[in-house]
């Protein structure tokens, strides 16, 4: 596997342009290795992560990136990259599954409530739709397949149920 390995270094002041970069490198999934240096397989999402960390690097005032290629000197140091990745989306899968329980509970506690109104069922689709954009990112990040990655699809797949579910509800309320 050939990884991208990201050396950035971001002047502390003014801090958005540290923050921005953190923020890019984290969203494309990328691994610290040491400070101010990152990890990501290479693959085509990485590339396109890496001309934003650049575009980023190149508005902050002495900001520098360097961007190398490199594989695993051997196969425990390459079993070691795969591993702490995969940490990390399992890390990123187990709280996508917490925030799938929650919007179960939500839908739950306004069926109790008996809220069946239209702006809730938005609200309650805006939740979905995040559910469904941060599922997709995070399929797109999970190169190695991580444990739960499985269970994310089926609790994906269970929301958008709950979501229908609530829907039929307001309508039938409204008499529609």
């Amino acid at each position: 596997m050939e990884w991208v390995i990201v050396v950035v270094r971001v002047p502390s002041e003014p801090s958005r342009h540290r923050v921005a970069v953190w923020r890019e490198l984290r969203r494309a999934g990328a691994i610290p290795l040491a400070a101010g240096t990152w990890a990501l397989p290479g693959t085509p999402l990485t590339a396109e992560s890496v001309d934003r960390v650049r575009e980023l690097i190149a508005r902050a005032p002495d900001g520098e990136v360097l961007v190398l290629d490199g594989r695993g000197r051997d196969d425990s140091s390459e079993g070691r990259l795969r591993q702490q990745y995969t940490a990390a989306r399992e890390a990123e899968w187990v709280e996508f599954l917490s925030d799938s329980a929650k919007f179960a509970s939500e839908i739950e506690r306004e069926i109790a409530k008996k809220k069946f109104t239209l702006a809730e069922l938005e609200e309650e689709e805006q939740s979905l739709d995040r559910l469904r954009r941060w599922h997709r990112e995070l399929s797109l990040r999970d190169t190695f397949g991580a444990p739960s990655a499985a269970r994310g699809a089926v609790a994906l797949k269970e929301s958008t149920e709950h979501l229908e579910s609530f829907a039929e509800r307001v309508y039938r309320a409204l008499g529609q």
